[in-house]
């Protein structure tokens, strides 16, 4: 079993920055992949990032690329999600998620485990 925190969302303007961390419980932190997703107000449930477990990989949705940045500290247990040059439809809640294995996974249904999600609001 491994438990999921998500912590540090709030509100930003459009433009900002944001960094999102994601503590993982448990010994085996390394072997999990990682991922991000985030849902807005009627929306579905959409993938951002992944990174795989060594963090020598990563993937992120077009929607991101080259504002958002995963990276990981496994002596730590924790995974980070470095946003940058928000937009309003960034707005969503944003969930840590979690599966065993080696290469990065985009669907939500690969993944085993999920935190409870963390608000990030970007004012225009």
């Amino acid at each position: 079993q491994v438990q999921l925190v998500e912590s540090g969302g709030g509100l930003v303007q459009a433009g900002g920055s944001l960094r999102l961390s994601c503590a993982a419980s448990g010994r085996t932190f390394s072997t999990y992949v990682m991922g991000w997703f985030r849902q807005a107000p009627g929306k579905e449930r959409e993938f951002v990032a992944s990174i795989s477990r060594s963090g020598s990989s990563t993937t992120n949705t077009d929607s991101v690329k080259g504002r958002f940045t995963l990276s990981r500290d496994n002596a730590k247990n924790t995974v980070f999600l470095q946003m940058n040059s928000r937009k309003p439809e960034d707005t969503a809640v944003y969930y840590c998620a979690a599966v065993s294995g080696i290469t990065v996974r985009v669907a939500a249904r690969q993944y085993d485990y999920w935190g409870q999600g963390t608000q990030v609001t970007v004012s225009s």
